[in-house]
């Protein structure tokens, strides 16, 4: 997983942009996007907003794709569990969204 954010930092706080969206940002995640803040108002030149409103700014969300990305994660956990047997990984979900969605290959 460390090698999926090695040249794309920034890519750790989309994916954990959708983990949060279908409420599975862990602990750890979430304290090291916080911590992150000030380097990411640097990075990006602002002043305002935590890391959740930067991540919305930089990548032009609107603000109703936390709600579109919880309904896709929804309906598609019983299809899921149905086809593998077993409950859908909400991390394996968030980087497939994120590669699938926003243009990562």
């Amino acid at each position: 997983m460390s090698d999926r954010y090695t040249d794309t930092p920034f890519l750790r706080f989309v994916d954990a942009y959708v983990l949060r969206a279908i409420g599975h940002l862990d602990t750890a995640t979430a304290a090291y996007c916080d911590a992150m803040v000030p380097q990411l108002r640097q990075s990006f030149a602002t002043a305002e907003g935590g890391w959740v409103e930067i991540v919305e700014r930089q990548m032009k969300f609107p603000p109703e794709l936390p709600g579109q990305i919880r309904k896709i994660w929804e309906d598609g956990k019983a299809r899921f569990a149905e086809g593998h047997g077993e409950a859908p990984d909400p991390v394996q979900f968030a980087m497939i969204f994120v590669d699938r969605n926003f243009g990562r290959n």
